[in-house]
């Protein structure tokens, strides 16, 4: 019933490409009165010290209706105002915004079937029970395997990680239920590498940021931008800054499917305003509206109660920036570091959090706030014609 008025939505509300440009608020049907509100929720979080700074922006339409930031980028060694330009480490949006097209580029090109065992591109990982666990499964997060590799042990080395990942015994049978697992997005980055013949940096680079534009968006980002990426916390005495938050994709040597990619709010919108125009930008195709589609809508198991799309959280205990108004079939993720990004086919809103979090000693929460700002950005929308139609036709 969910997924038949969903489509019933879209159908109503039919894609346009969009190309992003600045606009009123009221131009697209929102209000900026409402949305001024987002300024006092931020500098309320900033002063009970959840973050040390954020940079936010809400689009609808193809208008980018707010673009602030607020507070510092950074506190040690010296104090930084936050800039609307500043990189983060995205941490898990890398999973949505680099790893899962990947995936789908090469499903359409014919080279990797979602139903397939993962063992039939890569058959070492069958070992110790997996050789039924599908790709689908791995990139729902229903594969059975746990959270993310031992780091209790010494190793490095992207080969290691990978003979490790195919070391795991799951802890569920795979379709069981929901775990959140890293080591997921560790194997489909393997299999782009297997299929493809490239690491995931190197095909997504290739593949989608540079046919989108998205000219700030990397990994490894090179030393001479360092000084424009938000720094995280220490490791090791030494304050990162342009080096990977994530301690597994570290030891990897700063690529990995879960994590490690470098982005600012106005790439990720791009990136957004591709999704919510069924796979094309500015005259660029990256996916067909198919995969979109299956990209963002449930894909978990029958019955069970966590539902993900491909990549993308839909209804899970980590579904926080769809804030309490953004209606279940809105779709995002979260990244550790304290990112986050939320999409509402139904309103054609999207909202992009970054923050810092964990500068300078890890302890910050944005948990909170971004279900405060989603609320906020919902609550500033005015007119919804495609669901007013829907209740309409139901009724």
């Amino acid at each position: 019933m969910f997924l038949r008025g969903l489509i019933f939505l879209l159908l109503l509300n039919p894609i346009q490409a969009q190309v992003l440009s600045s606009g009123k608020p009221e131009d697209v049907g929102m209000s900026s009165e409402r949305l001024a509100r987002l300024d006092e929720v931020i500098e309320a979080s900033i002063a009970q010290e959840e973050t040390p700074g954020a940079v936010v922006l809400v689009a609808r339409q193809g208008r980018i209706v707010y673009r602030k930031a607020l507070g510092h980028r950074a506190l040690v060694p010296r104090q930084e105002a936050m800039t609307l330009d500043t990189l983060f480490d995205v941490a898990s949006l890398t999973k949505v915004i680099a790893t899962t097209p990947s995936i789908m580029i090469l499903v359409e090109e014919g080279k990797v079937s979602l139903t397939d065992p993962v063992s039939k591109y890569l058959p070492s990982f069958a070992q110790h029970g997996k050789g039924s666990i599908t790709v689908v499964q791995l990139l729902t997060h229903y594969s059975g395997l746990r959270p993310d590799l031992d780091l209790d042990q010494p190793w490095e080395g992207y080969e290691t990680a990978i003979e490790l990942a195919f070391q795991e015994k799951p802890i569920a049978p795979p379709g069981e239920r929901f775990i959140y697992s890293d080591i997921n997005y560790i194997v489909l980055a393997e299999i782009v590498r297997e299929v493809s013949g490239q690491y995931l940096n190197e095909f997504a680079a290739q593949r989608i940021f540079l046919p989108l534009e998205m000219t700030k968006t990397r990994f490894l980002p090179p030393p001479q931008i360092h000084d424009q990426i938000a720094p995280t916390d220490y490791r090791d005495g030494r304050m990162l800054r342009g080096v990977v938050h994530d301690q597994t994709t570290a030891r990897m040597g700063g690529v990995a499917g879960h994590a490690g990619v470098f982005s600012t709010v106005e790439d990720t919108a791009i990136y957004a305003q591709m999704i919510l125009d069924g796979g094309r930008y500015n005259g660029v195709r990256i996916l067909s509206p198919l995969s979109v589609l299956q990209m963002t809508i449930p894909q978990s198991p029958a019955g069970a109660t966590d539902w993900r799309g491909l990549g993308f959280d839909i209804r899970t205990p980590f579904s926080g920036p769809r804030g309490d108004l953004f209606p279940v079939g809105s779709f995002g993720h979260t990244g550790y570091t304290g990112t986050s990004l939320w999409i509402d086919p139904f309103s054609e809103v999207f909202v992009i959090l970054f923050t810092n979090r964990v500068h300078s000693d890890g302890g910050g929460s944005v948990i909170a706030l971004r279900k405060r700002v989603a609320s906020v950005v919902a609550a500033s929308v005015m007119d919804l014609p495609a669901v007013e139609e829907y209740y309409y036709h139901r009724n």
